[in-house]
Order: C-alpha cells, then sequence, then structure tokens
C-alpha cells in the first residue's frame, strides 16, 4: 500500500462553449482570445495532444540532475489538531560536473521525532522525499536526455514507487497501475472519465510569461466519483514548454484515504527550463499504518 504514497506525492475570464474540438471528443470551454487564435489557424487539437503528451515537465526535472543549485527544504509533520509534532528544516547544495553529482548539508534544523534513533526517518512521506531530494554518495552517468536511464538503475520498493510517481507527476491524466480499487479514475483523457469533467483552454499571462492555461475541472455531480478535484497547468506560448502545475487529488476507500495537493513551478535557468518551487500538502492514511499529515515547501536556486 505504500504505493499509494508515492503516488499522491511525487504527478491547469469567463469562458464561451467551443464545438467539440477535443481530440477526447469531449467539448472544451474556451475565451475569446482563445477563440480567435483558432479562426486564425492556431491548432486546438495539436495543442491538446501536446498536453497529453508533454515531455518539457519531465525533462526539467532530469535536468536538475546535471545543475550545481542550492535547495531550502522544509518539511513538517502535523498531528489532527493542524500542530507541528516533528520537523526538518535545512540548506543543501547540489555540485554537478561532468555527469555527476554530490550533495552537501549546509544546514539542518530538526525538531520533534523526526528521525528514529539510527537516523532513519520516522515517516514514510520524508522517506520518499529525501529518495528524491537528497544525495548521499556521488552519482555518476547523471543526464536530461529523455528516454536515457544510465542513470536510474536503482531497484527496491521506493525505487518501484518512484517511477509511478513519475507518472503521476509528469503525465496528470494517464492511467496508474498498481493502486487498489481506483481503477482507471487518474485517467482523465479517457472517455469514460472525461465525460465527468469540464475542460478550460485561455490565454493568461502566468510570471511575467504569456501562456495558454489548460484546466480539468469535475463536474459537480461527479466529485466524490474522480480523483482529480483540479488540474492546472500553464504552457508558454512561445514553446509550450510547462511554467506552472497545480493538482488537487482526494479519494477515499475503506482499505485507505488520502487529500492531497501539489504546486510546482518552473523558470527558465541557463538556457534550461528548471524546477524553482515544489509545494505539498498531503494527509493520507492506510490501514495497516498511522496517518501522516505533512506539508513541504522546496524552493531552488540555481
Amino acid at each position: 500500500m505504500r504505493s499509494l504514497v508515492a503516488i499522491i506525492l511525487l504527478v491547469i475570464s469567463g469562458t464561451i462553449k467551443a464545438q467539440d474540438t477535443s481530440i477526447f471528443k469531449f467539448p472544451i470551454a474556451m475565451d475569446e482570445v482563445v477563440i480567435s487564435a483558432a479562426r486564425e489557424g492556431w491548432d486546438v487539437q495539436g495543442f491538446i495532444k501536446r498536453v497529453q503528451n508533454d515531455t518539457t515537465f519531465y525533462k526539467a526535472f532530469k535536468s536538475m540532475r546535471i545543475m550545481s543549485y542550492n535547495a531550502t527544504n522544509d518539511i513538517r509533520v502535523y498531528n489532527k489538531r493542524e500542530k507541528v509534532t516533528a520537523s526538518l528544516y535545512s540548506l543543501t547544495r547540489q555540485k554537478a560536473w561532468n555527469g555527476c553529482r554530490t550533495m552537501d548539508v549546509l544546514q539542518e534544523q530538526v525538531t520533534g521525532n523526526f528521525y528514529k534513533r539510527n537516523k532513519e526517518y520516522r515517516y514514510y512521506t520524508a522517506e520518499l522525499y529525501a529518495y528524491l531530494f537528497f544525495t548521499e554518495d556521488t552519482l555518476c552517468g547523471q543526464s536530461d536526455i529523455i528516454g536515457d536511464v544510465s542513470g536510474e538503475k536503482e531497484t527496491g520498493t521506493i525505487a518501484r514507487q518512484k517511477q509511478k510517481l513519475k507518472q503521476l507527476i509528469f503525465n496528470p491524466g494517464s492511467k496508474v497501475a498498481g493502486v487498489p480499487f481506483m481503477g482507471d479514475k487518474a485517467a482523465i483523457f479517457e472517455p469514460d472519465i472525461a465525460k465527468m469533467y469540464d475542460f478550460k483552454l485561455a490565454s493568461e499571462e502566468y510570471d511575467g510569461e504569456e501562456c495558454y492555461v489548460f484546466k480539468a475541472i469535475p463536474k459537480p455531480e461527479y466529485k466524490t466519483d474522480v480523483v482529480y478535484n483540479y488540474l492546472a497547468t500553464w504552457f508558454r506560448k512561445s514553446d509550450y514548454s510547462i511554467v506552472a502545475r497545480d493538482y488537487s487529488l482526494s479519494y477515499s476507500t475503506l482499505a485507505y484515504d488520502f487529500d492531497v495537493v501539489m504546486k510546482v513551478r518552473t523558470k527558465e535557468q541557463q538556457g534550461k527550463l528548471l524546477p524553482t518551487r515544489i509545494e505539498y500538502d498531503g494527509n493520507w492514511h492506510v490501514f495497516t499504518q498511522k496517518r501522516e499529515r505533512v506539508k513541504f515547501i522546496t524552493t531552488i536556486v540555481y
């Protein structure tokens, strides 16, 4: 059941109803700017296909492996009264050279029972966070080429869960196998699930960038039947790179429940699109484990 945690962890002005322009054959509500662009020849169907098949977001995270940067890591564990019971605040520096990388801990402050006595992580969310963002040894063979797995030859439970997490973060709306009782409910582009959502496409400025924002919002009558409560992605108009993505997911069964909000921001740095801020607010419980309420914010400076 820990795969559930990995999957929910680390995974777009008024509108006018348009004709059925979606490649998944469901209507998209578009604002006047988008409608005008479509009339002038902008390929809406081609854009929606890009939404489904985007690799720029994944490449941005892979590019972190070959960049030097400083990161602020703020992880907090809460009880049911929203009081912090354990935390870790650290400053880390990644040094990258010739396809290799290593990490130094510049500062670390810990409260509560964040660690076990042997300094293993007490909380599974923290364990997964460390696996994704911390480096204990020197790692070589790193690359930001999509499809290059030479530096990804990890094994074990966490590694398997990481692969599912990648699917959720980098290809939201796709099918994710391995979560009992969920079926294909995360596959928002599949006809049986797509009919439960309203899809919106608008032109917006985000952080100084001219963007198209694509949103998937459940219809009121299906709010308790879907996994994504909200999914929004901002695509830069100049090259369709993703500059921001927001997710809100929740689901409940007798065996588990979760309620998670994630926000990821990227920026062009040194000629590459790179993540600069990641926010996570998660409350999850699995039948055989203690409930975890964890929030974290990661900021990255290259």
